[in-house]
């Protein structure tokens, strides 16, 4: 299966991209972490990437392009992959579709993970982390057995400068205006499937696995 994974912070993407790539046994396509990984190992395509980085400036798709393209020719992506963070744009979007082409495979589906606005930010503001070892709770659906405090390891628990609810309501702003194009561009293409990201993780990813089998 090869897999665009969409969907607003706090819509559980990341559980469900868990679920995805151990059900079908496909790697996990993460932008951030493959970034991380090429400047960790100072890949010619890391350094480049360094140098835009290190101007406090973003890193152009023509070089995030080049960087998704040199993973998905990996070994591991012959069965195919679940990408995550990329494309954030049509224009990002047409790219990929280039590079599929070039490499002679296509999309399956673009699963669109969806929740109301107003449950997204109680979902986030709600969170809370460990500053000793980055457990995650949260105040009403996980919270820990002392208030404030790691079940782990008793350490002290934060919310983030970016849970808070006016960067909450902020990040929502900019992700909708952001993807909704991107949303419109794959539904043209009969790409899209969306999911309900308002039930339980168990029915999301029961959802997504029918959606999957429909879609080969």
């Amino acid at each position: 299966m090869r897999i665009v994974l969409l969907g607003p912070p706090g819509a559980g993407k990341g559980t469900q991209a868990e679920k995805i790539v151990s059900q079908f046994t496909i790697p996990h396509i993460s932008t951030g972490d493959i970034l991380r990984k090429n400047l960790k190992e100072s890949t010619p395509l890391g350094l480049k990437a360094k140098e835009y980085m290190d101007k406090g400036l973003l890193v152009p798709d023509a070089l995030v392009v080049e960087i998704i393209k040199d993973r998905l020719a990996q070994e591991d992506c012959v069965r195919g992959f679940l990408l995550d963070g990329f494309p954030r744009t049509v224009t990002q979007a047409k790219d990929l579709d280039n590079v599929l082409k070039e490499m002679k495979i296509s999309l399956d589906a673009v699963l669109n993970i969806i929740v109301d606005a107003s449950l997204l930010i109680d979902r986030i503001t709600g969170r809370r982390i460990c500053k000793n070892c980055g457990a995650t709770y949260h105040v009403t659906f996980n919270p820990p057995k002392t208030k404030g405090k790691c079940d782990i390891c008793n350490g002290e628990l934060y919310q983030r400068e970016d849970d808070k609810k006016e960067t909450v309501k902020k990040r929502l702003e900019v992700y909708t205006k952001e993807t909704q194009p991107l949303i419109d561009y794959y539904q043209q293409k009969n790409l899209l499937e969306t999911i309900n990201g308002q039930q339980s993780i168990d029915k999301v990813f029961e959802e997504i696995k029918e959606k999957l089998q429909g879609a080969r």
